[in-house]
């Protein structure tokens, strides 16, 4: 599976899952492994996928209640920091 659409899994799945639950990254790493493994997704190429939307700025780290969680930022910190 190519990496553009790893990503897009990834992005679908953390909407799906917005105000439900806060993902760990190793949550959403175990969760592309399992749905997609027939497809040759791996641990290294879902932990890829994923740094590469963070470093872009699709995605972002949050951290609240001791620990840290993956979410899709809000259209008012994308603005703030002049991703769109």
């Amino acid at each position: 599976m190519e990496e553009k659409e790893l990503q897009d899994h990834i992005f679908a799945y953390l909407e799906k899952m917005k105000g439900k639950k806060k993902l760990k990254e190793k949550d959403i790493i175990k969760k592309m492994v399992a749905d997609h493994e027939g497809a040759g997704v791996d641990k290294a190429s879902a932990k890829g996928a994923l740094r590469a939307m963070i470093n872009v700025g699709k995605i972002m780290y949050s951290y609240g209640g001791g620990a840290s969680s993956v979410e899709i930022p809000s259209e008012e910190y994308l603005k703030e920091k002049g991703l769109i």
